[in-house]
């Protein structure tokens, strides 16, 4: 909400508390020390949602609001992380658990509401867009929580209130103005296993007069990595610690060659088979002289290599912000306004050394070389452990929003009025290391010979390699000698540090004017319009080497490019009855948006609410609105960008419902009986299973806006003989369509083999030993999903007690449905149900208690997650293995519920300070181990994202002057 004139905000309507999803916004009817108490002009209130101003405008909407005061009591140190802790947030989008994500997005914080997707939500600070990466990412880390006065959260389609992305909800944040006074507080934690040190300090002043005023909130934030080897569920490998190995990799530390690597005579029953395709691999053994081929022994799993002792489990952060408002009264009825906000985040990524194999790259180890041990060119593999793979995300924010607000009358009838002008720029720096430059490893791998001063040279002594040095990959981990990766010269000519730069900028310009038209019976007939101009530009430059391809790292092209818009709305609210029986209210809320794009065309989109209050103790009302999302620039103009994806091979017979041997496969030259290949050319286990080599995706200019309808209905009641019970239940219900998603690897390769749709087999290439070694798969409107459920809301504040005043919180997202277009095994289009997954919880709850007593303080919260399923993984725990789905065979393993516990005291010293110490997680809850890397585990270790790592203790200290 926004206040003409107001100095501080006004608790009006239904008050919820804590984090409490409440059918009306929640003021704060007294500010911190040194803010003035007054309140004017409770009739001219702008609300999250709505453009019109009025007094009732607060109901017509399902609004959750957080004051300063909620926040500070939860103990969390970003906008993000409070976010979260909302029943009706959805798995964090790119969580800091996803350590192998990549690309211009990583490093972010983001908020997905309803599990729509971070990009189909809107973030607005004080009512304007936060700006966004090249594909539409808000990054919340950006706003200082030192600036914040309250976060609004509307959960509702909104887009022909604000336009594009406004599909789930709005997030408003809204910043302090007319401080007085000054505050400085200083935050310190841990997790109780001793790391992920957090500190966060902050430092907040400001001058108030009779016209105007000035607020500067300044924040530093830093918070240690965590590594996945200091948790009990993914320092074993990916399958826990009951399945020590599991998973581990083939490419080891050690670096092993196989001699041969392919036995096709040999057939079952002959001395030495071993398998379809026998691979045999050879690694040094303890001691042994690396140049004697007799001092090579098998390669077996005790030398695999489980990368998560090199993997951070959580990335490390750190922030510098800088906010700032002024505003001044230029005349009675108009006031200039401008915030600025600095912000510079860097974000810190690591995970293990590059799984280096000769064979994907081409890049033999010469006869030639020095340390070859064969005198023949032998393909091999080695983990690059000396050199971990790291990355430092740097994302620097300028903004500036300002312009004129004002006021006038006509005919007795109040107008308000803004013109205003927004800049947002991002300049992201990606600097990477720890990928090896196939330049260079060319050079190192072919023949070499070590000189008198038992240097490693490359090429001949008769005709050397200037500056180039020779690489032993058969040197295992640890073990010293010419051309280990230890040497620090050899590390600095084999890896280069690689620098993805991007930059995007989002300018505005919007006027609106808002007031009454004419009165009915039941009151003034509301009147808003407004127009906009929106200019986006984005583009995010990889490395050279990313863009040749002469790197281990993943490829990726240049995104370049820019849309334009103009847009025009306008919103109606018109009361039909009042104080009428069984209307004490009723009162219809029309809004239309027209939107035109440079790049697609035009859409309109229209919202329709009503408010109907029976009797004064209860309310009703319902939305019904329509939506969309505009194609991102990096949607539109990205370059192509490769990864290691997991699909099923429905070719491979380890495949459910495989087709191997039939024409489609029998024409690709897929051999009968063949098995998926995976990681390390290794016959896959499991399924999905991760591809050893990198496909590649890319962007469609001809892509269409994402399209939604959403539904809401709610009730409120407040019976009259119950003070301080506020009790809410909303129904909601979205459906989107021409969703864009990937044309994904497993639809493809259904179409082409099992479906026979030769046109879908173009993209994909395959090896002679018949695994999928290239596959094109690019953006499409394709998808469709539809989510459904309910938010159950109770609050009561008891009355005040001997022993104080205590507050009750209890508030419920219930998910009834979450379904997803996908396809079954014969090709027909289905909507398959995803609640239960990992991050699509049937159930969140948060009951919280809330306790003050003169200047002492304390509150507790219960955070309950419902259980969860995922697909049987093969050699793993399976409760339902007869489980169907759709028609066919589904088995599934479920787990049970997670609760986990927070708690905070506080105490308000006589020298106007307040201390607070607190544990989020205070019992320790672990979760369940989860091992199907499922989209919605939001993790690349067995545990979902979302879940506390552990305990984490904290102790805070704010002073007020």
């Amino acid at each position: 909400m926004n206040h003409r004139n107001l100095r501080t905000a006004m608790r009006v309507g239904m008050l919820p508390a804590g984090i409490a999803i409440a059918l009306a916004p929640a003021f704060a009817s007294a500010q911190e020390s040194g803010e003035t108490q007054q309140a004017t002009n409770l009739d001219r209130i702008e609300v999250t949602g709505s453009r019109i101003r009025g007094a009732d405008m607060e109901t017509q909407q399902p609004i959750i609001t957080l004051s300063r005061q909620d926040i500070e009591r939860q103990g969390f140190t970003s906008v993000a992380d409070v976010l979260q802790n909302l029943t009706s947030a959805g798995s964090p989008a790119i969580a800091r658990s996803e350590a192998l994500a990549s690309g211009e997005n990583v490093g972010g914080y983001y908020v997905d509401i309803r599990n729509l997707g971070a990009t189909r939500t809107l973030v607005l600070v004080n009512g304007k867009r936060l700006g966004a990466t090249t594909g539409g990412y808000q990054d919340l880390s950006q706003i200082p929580m030192s600036a914040i006065d309250r976060i609004e959260v509307l959960k509702d389609g909104a887009s022909a209130i604000y336009g594009s992305d406004a599909i789930a909800g709005v997030v408003n944040v809204i910043t302090r103005k007319r401080y007085e006074g000054a505050e400085a507080s200083a935050y310190l934690g841990q997790y109780g296993e001793g790391d992920g040190d957090t500190q966060q300090y902050s430092f907040t002043m400001g001058s108030s007069g009779d016209r105007g005023g000035v607020t500067l909130s300044v924040e530093y934030f830093k918070q240690e990595p965590v590594m996945a080897k200091d948790r009990w569920f993914s320092k074993y490998g990916n399958s826990g610690p009951n399945y020590p190995g599991a998973g581990w990799s083939p490419v080891s530390q050690n670096g092993s060659f196989c001699d041969p690597c392919l036995t096709p005579d040999l057939e079952e029953g002959d001395p030495g088979y071993v398998g379809s395709g026998d691979v045999r691999w050879y690694t040094l053994g303890p001691g042994g002289d690396p140049t004697n081929r007799d001092d090579y022994v098998p390669h077996t799993a005790a030398y695999n290599a489980n990368s998560n002792e090199q993997m951070y489990l959580q990335t490390g952060i750190e922030r510098r912000s800088v906010f700032a408002n002024a505003n001044y009264d230029i005349t009675d009825n108009i006031t200039f306004n401008a915030d600025i906000l600095y912000n510079h985040r860097s974000t810190d990524q690591q995970i293990a050394g590059y799984p280096y194999q000769s064979e994907s790259f081409g890049t033999p180890l010469s006869g030639e070389s020095a340390f070859n041990p064969t005198g023949a060119d032998v393909e091999f593999r080695r983990r690059l452990w000396e050199v971990p793979r790291t990355t430092q995300s740097d994302l620097e924010t300028y903004r500036f929003a300002g312009g004129l607000n004002g006021y006038f009358e006509v005919a007795g009838r109040g107008w308000d009025w803004d013109v205003g002008a927004l800049l947002n720029r991002n300049t992201s720096t990606k600097r990477g290391h720890g990928d090896m430059s196939l330049i260079a490893s060319r050079q190192a791998l072919g023949p070499s010979y070590i000189d008198a001063d038992g240097v490693a040279r490359c090429g001949t002594a008769d005709d050397p390699i200037a500056g180039c040095l020779a690489w032993n990959p058969l040197l295992p981990y640890g073990v010293a000698g010419p051309g280990s990766l230890a040497d620090a010269d050899l590390q600095n000519y084999l890896f280069p540090v690689f620098t993805d730069t991007g930059l995007t900028r989002t300018t505005s310009y919007t006027a609106n004017i808002s007031g009454g038209l004419f009165d009915l019976p039941a009151g003034e007939v509301g009147l808003a319009v407004g127009v906009e101009h929106r200019k986006e530009q984005g583009r995010f430059v990889p490395d050279a080497f990313a863009q040749s391809g002469e790197s281990t790292g993943l490829g990726a092209t240049t995104t370049e490019g820019s849309y334009n818009l103009d847009e025009i709305y306008m919103e109606l609210n018109v009361p039909i009855l009042a104080d009428a029986p069984f209307a004490k209210e009723l009162t219809i809320n029309v809004a239309g948006r027209y939107s035109d794009y440079s790049n697609f065309g035009d859409t309109t989109n229209g919202k329709f609410g009503f408010t109907w209050r029976p009797i004064d103790e209860l309310l009703v009302r319902g939305t019904y609105a329509e939506g969309f999302r505009a194609p991102t620039i990096d949607n539109l103009y990205g370059g192509l960008g490769t990864s290691f994806e997991s699909y099923t091979d429905p070719c491979g017979t380890g495949a459910v419902n495989s087709v191997n041997g039939n024409a489609a496969c029998n024409a690709a030259g897929v051999p009968a009986g063949y098995v998926q290949l995976g990681q390390g050319l290794v016959p896959c286990t499991t399924y999905p299973c991760q591809t050893p080599d990198q496909f590649v995706t890319g962007s469609n200019p001809e892509l269409l806006p994402e399209t939604s309808k959403s539904r809401t209905a709610g009730l409120v009641w407040s019976p009259r003989w119950v003070e301080g019970l506020d009790i809410s239940l909303d129904w909601y219900r979205y459906e989107l369509e021409n969703m864009i998603i990937s044309d994904s690897v497993d639809r493809i390769l259904r179409d082409c083999y099992v479906l026979g749709n030769a046109d879908r087999c173009n993209g994909i290439t395959r090896a002679n030993d018949g695994h999928i070694s290239n596959l094109f798969y690019g953006l499409a409107n394709l998808g469709s999903m539809e989510t459904e459920g309910f938010d159950l809301g109770v609050k009561y504040r008891l009355p005040e007690l001997s022993f104080g005043q205590f507050s009750i919180d209890w508030q419920n997202t219930y998910t009834s449905k979450y379904d997803e277009e996908g396809e079954n095994s014969a090709g027909e289009k289905i909507m398959i149900g995803q609640v239960g997954q990992s991050g699509i919880f049937r159930l969140r709850s948060n009951l919280g208690v809330d306790w003050q007593m003169g200047d002492f303080g304390a509150n507790w919260t219960a955070r309950y997650y419902s259980g969860m399923k995922e697909s049987c993984v093969t050699n793993r725990p399976c409760t339902s293995p007869d489980h169907y789905a759709n028609g066919e065979p589904d088995a599934i393993r479920e787990v049970g519920s997670n609760t986990f516990h927070d708690v905070q005291v506080n105490y308000k010293t006589p020298w106007n300070g307040t201390v607070a110490v607190g544990a989020n997680n205070v019992f320790d809850h672990q979760g369940p181990l989860m091992f199907s890397n499922s989209s919605w585990r939001h993790s690349d270790f067995p545990y979902y994202g979302g879940f506390d790592i552990g305990r984490f203790v904290y102790i805070k200290y704010t002073q007020r002057f």
